[in-house]
């Protein structure tokens, strides 16, 4: 969440980030943000003014009890107990306070960094870079859902059978190839600085909500209602939780983690012929990549993990492209996000595969992850995440676009983590 120190001292700055994401009655919240936060910080003033006249009646009724003065001792000491109760309601007010701007400032998002475009939806989002030659399959092309039924690799009515739609089942040379797309995917991330981590797959609210999945997007997290722990939707949640409440030292910079995790999303309200097949499910498999940078590196290290994907799908040999997303499309946490898109040639449309954000301070402040500065004072480190990759739209990229009438081809990279080259 933005700090609302930042908020006081920002606040025209504040207003037209939000101005660029569309954010309805941006106004009135800041206000009641400050508002509460002017409360919260008179009250607890007086909290402290009352506290140190308690403290230094306490010592003077101490030294009247020594001088025998008891008279004068036991009419401070009445004036003590009013004090208490005055500290004690000062206590709840502040709590309610504290509660409340809390509260407010779960609702406002990140502000985009200067280089996004205001904008309204997908449809505003930049195209920055694109590269990879689209295959000339002809009008027999396929889409991934039916070369799947034809070779027998994923089994879409099995998924449905056993759990709902959403669910698919993978099967022979398709749980092969899912598997050696994950292993690659592992290793390009070793290969380039990042360590491994196996996580776990639940997490607890606490942890949801530091990383800004919650409240927000309470409605897309499968919820374990009994144990109050959700399925996570990403591992950047329980990849970016193992730093939460750290205070780390400048030279730790930069933290680089990746992680391979089953990934949960309810996606209520999906419906409509480009959710068909991969294109859109409620349990799906990812690689992701997490940064902790020090702010002066950040955006830098963000250029680093667009190139480190760039590098993947051109070994994948995919055509793809790349956008900035505008105002509108970015994330609540994010400040800035580059999302990459394959092409795929049976349906002809773009596919998201990626996003990489930088969050800033945002998920650090919910975090209360810091560093030591060189002048030895604390800071809220920059944290980043993206996909390396999302694998169900990387898989019918690769079913689509190297399908041939004698088969499907596999991609050269991916021949020694597979163990055939043809399905």
């Amino acid at each position: 969440m933005l700090q609302i120190q930042f908020i006081r001292e920002n606040k025209s700055t504040v207003l037209e980030g939000l101005a660029k994401r569309n954010f309805a009655n941006a106004e009135t919240i800041i206000e009641q943000a400050l508002t509460a936060d002017e409360n919260r910080r008179a009250t607890q003033v007086e909290l402290d003014t009352t506290l140190a006249e308690s403290n230094k009646i306490s010592k003077e009724i101490g030294g009247f009890f020594k001088s025998g003065e008891i008279q004068k001792a036991n009419i401070l000491k009445e004036k003590t107990g009013q004090l208490k109760e005055k500290s004690k309601a000062l206590s709840e007010g502040l709590v309610v306070f504290a509660d409340e701007l809390q509260t407010l400032l779960y609702q406002i998002p990140n502000i985009p960094h200067a280089s996004v475009k205001a904008g309204n939806s997908a449809e505003d989002n930049e195209t920055i870079f694109s590269e990879g030659a689209i295959p000339d399959l002809g009008e027999s092309a396929l889409p991934h859902w039916e070369l799947a039924k034809k070779y027998d690799i994923i089994d879409f009515e099995l998924g449905t059978k056993i759990a709902g739609a959403g669910f698919p089942v993978y099967k022979g040379k398709g749980a092969r190839l899912q598997r050696a797309l994950i292993n690659y995917f592992l290793d390009k991330n070793i290969e380039a600085g990042y360590t491994e981590v196996q996580v776990p797959h639940l997490v607890n609210a606490e942890s949801a909500t530091a990383t800004g999945q919650l409240p927000d997007k309470e409605g897309q997290m499968y919820h374990s209602n009994e144990d109050d722990l959700y399925l996570i939707p990403t591992a950047e949640v329980p990849i970016t939780n193992m730093f939460r409440g750290n205070l780390m030292q400048e030279s730790e910079f930069p933290i680089c983690c990746t992680g391979y995790t089953p990934c949960f999303r309810r996606e209520a309200g999906s419906y409509g012929a480009h959710v068909r097949g991969l294109n859109r499910l409620h349990q799906f498999d990812k690689v992701e990549i997490v940064r902790l940078e020090h702010p002066n590196t950040s955006y830098e290290a963000l250029d680093g993990m667009v190139e480190h994907i760039k590098n993947i799908l051109r070994e994948l040999k995919l055509p793809y492209r790349i956008l900035r997303l505008c105002g509108g499309d970015t994330g609540f946490t994010a400040a800035l996000t580059f999302d990459f898109e394959l092409f795929s040639t049976a349906q002809d449309r773009w596919l998201e595969i990626s996003s990489a954000s930088n969050f800033e301070t945002f998920q650090a402040n919910r975090l209360k992850l810091r560093f030591k500065n060189k002048e030895g004072k604390s800071e809220f480190a920059h944290t980043l995440n993206g996909s390396s990759l999302a694998l169900p739209r990387v898989l019918a990229g690769i079913l689509e676009n190297y399908q041939t009438a004698e088969g499907i081809q596999i991609p050269d990279v991916l021949i020694p983590y597979c163990g055939f080259d043809t399905i």
